[in-house]
């Protein structure tokens, strides 16, 4: 089954990613526009691209639900993406990073908001690690798991994932509930970022984050297939 589930969710992964260069053209396009001083209405863009990325995470629910563990091991990332996964996901920092990297016309008033704001994700995403460490303490003994922890992420053996029946379920749920916790973190922080920006502004935040996650999944897997031709 986990098989099955993999599998489906790598296929709308594909799919996923073949519409995200497409928002990305438009969001370019869109940014272009601006700064040629051709005013056009991007909300209905904007709404599009949210709506996007909340098919994305409503998948990625039921992946979750189906079998956790493969949210946290997800076989069809490659090493490079693996390697920025905290609690299933990218850091809710990331999309700070993204601004101060696509932003130079930050006013001191959102500069002032965007800080505040960063400080209360960044207490929110402490807690999701602790509450993540106290649930790896609570079968840390083996032969039950074989994970390392390192800034609330987790590695899983491969014979784990394939026993699941080793784990309790009550400890699959706590997961499922941590990483719906994490992905809730995510979304807040990047609907909250948007409310203090301006439209031309949100485009431009939009269109660097798919950038990066593009370019991102593409030296990754190049790097992967580079590997596996030197094996």
């Amino acid at each position: 089954m986990a098989d099955v589930n993999a599998a489906s969710f790598e296929a709308f992964l594909q799919g996923w990613m073949v519409r995200q260069k497409e928002f990305l053209g438009e969001l370019l396009s869109a940014q272009q526009q601006y700064q040629e001083g051709r005013r056009a209405d991007v909300r209905p863009l904007i709404d599009r691209v949210i709506c996007h990325y909340g098919q994305y995470f409503e998948e990625k629910s039921k992946l979750a639900h189906h079998n956790i563990f493969l949210v946290f091991s997800p076989p069809w990332f490659s090493s490079l993406e693996k390697s920025f996964l905290w609690v299933g996901g990218f850091k809710p920092g990331v999309a700070f990073q993204v601004v101060n990297t696509a932003l130079r016309d930050l006013t001191e008033d959102q500069k002032e908001k965007l800080s505040q704001l960063k400080q209360e994700s960044k207490v929110k995403e402490r807690t999701l690690n602790d509450d993540l460490a106290k649930l790896q303490e609570s079968v840390a003994d083996p032969p039950l798991v074989d994970m390392a922890r390192s800034q609330g992420r987790l590695c899983f053996s491969r014979s784990f994932m394939v026993d699941q029946g080793l784990v309790p379920s009550s400890f699959k749920e706590k997961l499922e509930n941590l990483v719906a916790d994490a992905d809730a973190l995510r979304t807040d922080t990047a609907l909250k970022i948007m409310k203090i920006l301006r439209p031309a502004q949100i485009v431009s935040f939009m269109a660097s984050a798919a950038e990066l996650q593009i370019k991102i999944r593409s030296w990754g897997l190049d790097k992967d297939a580079q590997n596996a031709g030197q094996n």
